[in-house]
């Protein structure tokens, strides 16, 4: 498909939005447009089987998943969202490159409000260096997070984030076998690969 095709070449040099000058990201929203106007699968929520599992990030205008790359010393890895429909629960995880590797993952549960958006109540976050944290690969690590209620304090710094906030919003605007878009309530674009 031509659509996706030029919205790959587009975002391709931009290093998940970090690199993208104004110009750039104005001409990747036109594409993501132009790409949420062919969503083969109009009922995202509904196709489960497309949309479980584990996804890659490419690109985002998320300035909260951008900023970790402006720490010293850190550099922002490969980021992923763990959709795992039947726990009805959303894992985001961000490999963190330094000199000891760090990790850095979110939890949230999410409730369909429609056919292409879901409510989402983040609910555990975990920091920590992976080698400490046993982090191997994000399939492995959300199955030792089921696992464990809480993380022993020596491996990481595990607490529960305040339900008390309003829930976020997340809209699935593109699904296909390898591709996701999606837009956030602060107005963030997401644009995923199926891993």
């Amino acid at each position: 498909m031509l659509e996706k095709t030029e919205l790959l070449d587009a975002i391709a040099s931009t290093n998940r939005g970090l690199l993208a000058t104004p110009d750039q990201k104005q001409d990747i929203l036109t594409k993501v447009a132009r790409l949420e106007q062919c969503n083969p699968t109009p009922k995202p929520l509904e196709a489960t089987d497309l949309i479980n599992g584990n996804w890659q990030l490419l690109y985002t205008t998320s300035t909260e998943l951008l900023g970790i790359d402006r720490f010293p010393f850190l550099t922002l890895g490969n980021i992923y969202q763990c959709v795992r429909v039947e726990q009805q629960r959303i894992y985001n995880l961000a490999e963190i490159k330094s000199a000891l590797g760090g990790l850095v993952s979110v939890t949230a549960t999410f409730e369909g409000v429609s056919d292409k958006r879901v409510n989402v109540r983040f609910d555990r976050a975990i920091f920590g260096l992976q080698s400490t944290l046993g982090y191997q690969n994000p399939g492995q690590f959300i199955a030792t997070m089921q696992q464990t209620n809480q993380f022993n304090f020596l491996k990481g710094i595990d607490f529960t984030v305040s339900s008390n906030r309003d829930p976020g919003w997340l809209e699935v605007t593109y699904l296909d076998h390898t591709m996701r878009l999606g837009r956030g309530n602060q107005g963030s674009v997401f644009v995923l690969r199926k891993v």
